[in-house]
């Protein structure tokens, strides 16, 4: 390793020790002047140099390299926009820019005050502890139907609480999943939309599939994470368990038991992508994956919901090759992307994962269908295509929900008439 090289590192890491030491006072991470720039590498050698800008932490990729020619949303520290500039010419990587200050659009979607007041609204983001006590308060609501769920506890101690909604026995179940991400904030808003409208929608599709079949919901798989972008780092994506000394945190959707780490994975724990020091190495993953284990006889459907992209994804992650019932999925999903279109004209793309976006390994939907044969799969990258990116407005909440609503009924009709 040249020297320059080793200098940069150790700079990066006391550079990042610092900020975790400042961070655990109450500081809060701004993101004053940074800018986020989308590209189109076109040549492996503008992929190889974009992999090596992973390791520094004033470069920030929202959308990672991955092939050639599939676009590339990087974050850059104002500091370090001189170096940007020059790389970008000095590789011939057409860019531009997307947002030309993070912090003024984190401002923007980042609610100024906390309500506890009794109704959920859709109009803003809300914290874990006003989702759990909807969820409870649901309960409460609907005695009958709804029953609250710990599928075990976080790092930091949380309970990583869900729901259970039932109209009638022997139901065949749907497990829906948000928030692995932390960062991702339309995905637990999501999923409480479609809780609250399988409970309340009038809409005779929409409360057919709600009473025929059984429901568990879990808003936040990762509520330590998501907890720490409202208090501390809106842009963190991983969980809250240290590994050494300067790091914190795995991928709590490349550290699942199924083909673990074999590609789209880092072993590198300061990593937005690490996999983790082995499969369900975090306690979330583990703890969920026997949850999961409990009921999957029960669930024939296994949903998850991320940002962004506009994509609906099935497995896998690990090959292009059309395994198992990649023909129906990929028919389920045209039908269910087709419905999501008409309401708003939001467009997707729908298609297994290494083929549509990128190798990915190590995936809570690769594992559901892996180890379960769980056959109807799907993982939603919402809302938007990078506009915005991870920082959707709020008044985006209420659209993207109905949309998504819609775009479910059309998936489980399309599933039911394919003989699942």
């Amino acid at each position: 390793m040249k020297y320059s090289n080793l200098y940069r590192i150790i700079m990066w890491k006391i550079i990042m020790l610092c900020a975790i030491v400042g961070l655990t006072v109450g500081q809060k991470a701004l993101y004053d002047n940074y800018k986020v720039f989308r590209m189109i590498p076109t040549t492996k050698t503008q992929l190889e140099i974009l992999h090596e800008m992973e390791n520094d932490g004033a470069f920030s990729f929202w959308d990672s390299p991955s092939i050639v020619n599939k676009h590339v949303d990087l974050m850059v520290a104002p500091h370090k926009l001189p170096e940007f500039y020059e790389k970008m010419a000095e590789i011939r990587i057409p860019y531009q820019m997307h947002i030309d200050d993070v912090q003024k659009l984190i401002d923007e979607t980042t609610p100024k005050t906390q309500t506890r007041s009794k109704s959920f609204d859709f109009i803003s983001y809300h914290t874990l502890d006003d989702i759990y006590k909807n969820l409870d308060d649901l309960a409460e609501q609907y005695p009958d139907k709804v029953q609250t769920v710990v599928a075990g506890k976080t790092y930091e101690g949380r309970e990583i609480k869900g729901v259970k909604v039932s109209f009638k026995a022997d139901n065949h179940g749907i497990f829906i999943e948000g928030g692995i991400h932390a960062r991702e904030w339309i995905s637990p808003a999501t999923t409480m939309y479609i809780l609250h409208q399988l409970l309340t929608s009038n809409d005779t599709d929409v409360r057919a599939l709600a009473e025929s079949h059984d429901w568990y919901i879990f808003p936040s798989f990762n509520p330590d994470g998501y907890v720490y972008t409202h208090t501390t780092n809106r842009l963190w994506r991983k969980t809250r368990k240290p590994y050494g000394l300067f790091c914190k945190g795995s991928d709590p959707n490349r550290n699942w038991g199924y083909r673990w780490n074999t590609g789209g994975s880092s072993n590198n724990p300061c990593s937005e992508t690490f996999a983790g020091s082995a499969p369900f190495s975090c306690i979330e993953t583990k703890s969920v994956s026997e949850y999961i284990k409990s009921i999957s006889d029960r669930c024939y459907a296994y949903i998850s919901f991320h940002s962004y992209s506009q994509l609906l994804l099935f497995p896998y992650g690990h090959t292009r090759d059309h395994l198992e019932n990649y023909d129906d999925l990929y028919a389920i999903g045209k039908k269910s992307i087709t419905a999501l279109k008409q309401r708003y004209g939001t467009s997707y793309k729908t298609g297994n994962i290494a083929e549509t976006i990128y190798t990915a390994t190590g995936s809570s939907m690769d594992y559901v269908k892996g180890t379960f044969g769980t056959p109807i799969t799907y993982t939603y990258e919402l809302r938007d295509t990078g506009r915005y990116g991870f920082l959707l407005p709020p008044a985006q909440i209420i659209p993207t929900g109905e949309e998504t609503m819609d775009s479910l009924v059309a998936m489980f009709k399309e599933a039911n008439a394919r003989g699942y």
